[in-house]
């Protein structure tokens, strides 16, 4: 049942429903729900602390805004819903899992090309690189669907620090040291890309404090060394 969830649950199931109608106007409700109550009871599994539903509710507070800047909206919600449906925080391969499973789930309800997007768009995520799509429209689409991924990083720092305690929580089978060494690591990556956004609409408005709250989380994990 629906109302066996959360508002949070109840509201994303909804969007989904919404989305997967959008794409295919011949799929039962009962199937929408089906699919829709298989992905809540993934992302409320307990080993996550940040790859939760409130990620999902968090990147479509950002789809809501840049929406109309999408070719395939649908597509890329669905991405969206299925991206980290697979997550063992002790694995590397769970963008490779989470693309097979979406392709699983929605291959009866969706044609090839459509399939093969979200299989490409779910990959992307895993390096946060663009891979060569079909068409500019696309590539476009997914450019905007990396930089919402990414768009906790230039969020408040409040905010931010919710976002790295939580990340700690989901790795807390590594010891302390170990764990800021690699989270420094990955850190600096990220800082020493020419732009962590690949959109304009991002790149002016969350690049700057993206920088700054990396910057200061790293201060504060070499302070804790």
């Amino acid at each position: 049942m629906m109302n066996d969830f959360s508002p949070i649950d109840a509201e994303l199931g909804n969007r989904f429903t919404l989305h997967l109608f959008a794409i295919n106007t011949d799929v039962t409700s009962a199937q929408a729900k089906t699919l829709w109550l298989d992905i809540a009871a993934r992302y409320n599994e307990t080993q996550r602390a940040y790859h939760s539903l409130r990620h999902i509710q968090q990147l479509f507070v950002q789809f809501d805004k840049i929406n109309h800047k999408l070719s395939e909206p649908h597509l890329i919600a669905l991405a969206l819903y299925y991206h980290d449906v697979i997550y063992n925080p002790t694995r590397s391969d769970n963008e490779l899992k989470s693309a097979a499973y979406a392709i699983d789930q929605l291959k009866c309800y969706l044609n090839e090309e459509q399939c093969q997007t979200i299989h490409a768009l779910i990959m992307m995520t895993a390096s946060h690189q663009l891979a060569e799509l079909a068409d500019n429209d696309k590539s476009s689409d997914a450019a905007y669907l990396l930089d919402m991924d990414l768009s906790i990083l230039g969020a408040s720092w409040s905010e931010y620090e919710q976002y790295a305690h939580a990340v700690r929580q989901e790795y807390a089978h590594i010891p302390a040291m170990d764990y800021r060494a690699g989270r420094i690591t990955v850190l600096e990556r990220l800082l020493a890309h020419a732009q962590l956004y690949l959109t304009k609409y991002y790149y002016e408005r969350l690049e700057m404090q993206a920088r700054e709250n990396i910057a200061r989380e790293i201060r504060f994990l070499r302070a804790s060394e």
